[in-house]
């Protein structure tokens, strides 16, 4: 008696059908928190959802159309965390701070999206318009806030584009730190994370700024980063 086959083994992961884009995103994801965005590769995210070529390139013609999607899907859920922050806290200092803190949580929580949003593996092309909105749009969110404090007297009256870079360059260095293990424990993110942003706002509270030197420039500018 001849024996019956065996069913044939399902690919490891499975997906919706009609909804392969999703999918390939969120294995997209999975591969760059295990392997970092240099194992990501299309042929191997197609294997493992057990996908033909055809279909793969149906949806991302290369690595970089994939990483693009990456990016754009996690500034747009980035400006929104930010925005939700700064309404829930009722705008003023309170939302500033709660803006810090959403920042290095969503770090925290998404870092596949971060890496490839910060990481300087997507090259800056014409067709990336929906992407460079979406970032776009994540900045304009601390500067309007930014706006606001400065009209109700809350911040200096400085320069806002320079004033939210400044501030986002706070908050990402302590995001960075913790997604690159320097901070393993939870507590300990938080803990520099309130700080930072506390040392941050004294540091664009109204009053006088102090005078920076000649000599103190050149000092800077003599610095080996």
């Amino acid at each position: 008696m001849a024996r019956s086959k065996s069913p044939a083994k399902k690919p490891p992961r499975q997906y919706h059908h009609g909804d392969l884009r999703r999918a390939l995103l969120q294995e997209a994801l999975v591969t760059i928190r295990s392997e970092g965005v240099e194992g990501l590769t299309l042929r191997e995210i197609g294997a493992r959802l057990g996908v033909s070529r055809t279909a793969l390139y149906r949806h991302f013609a290369d690595k970089a159309a994939l990483l693009e999607a990456v990016a754009t899907e996690g500034f747009r859920s980035f400006r929104e965390q930010l925005l939700a922050a700064w309404e829930a806290a009722g705008h003023g200092i309170a939302g500033l701070d709660a803006m810090g803190l959403a920042y290095v949580r969503f770090a925290v929580a998404n870092p596949a999206h971060y890496r490839v949003m910060f990481g300087g593996f997507v090259e800056p092309k014409e067709r990336q318009t929906e992407l460079a909105a979406e970032a776009a749009g994540a900045l304009h969110a601390l500067e309007g806030a930014l706006g606001e404090l400065q009209r109700n007297g809350l911040v200096r009256g400085e320069d806002t584009a320079t004033m939210a870079r400044f501030v986002w360059a706070v908050v990402h260095g302590v995001a960075r730190f913790a997604i690159d293990g320097q901070l393993r424990d939870p507590a300990a993110v938080d803990q520099l994370t309130r700080y930072a942003i506390e040392r941050m706002r004294i540091g664009i509270a109204p009053g006088e700024a102090p005078a920076v030197t000649a000599d103190a420039l050149n000092r800077a500018a003599r610095i080996d980063c």
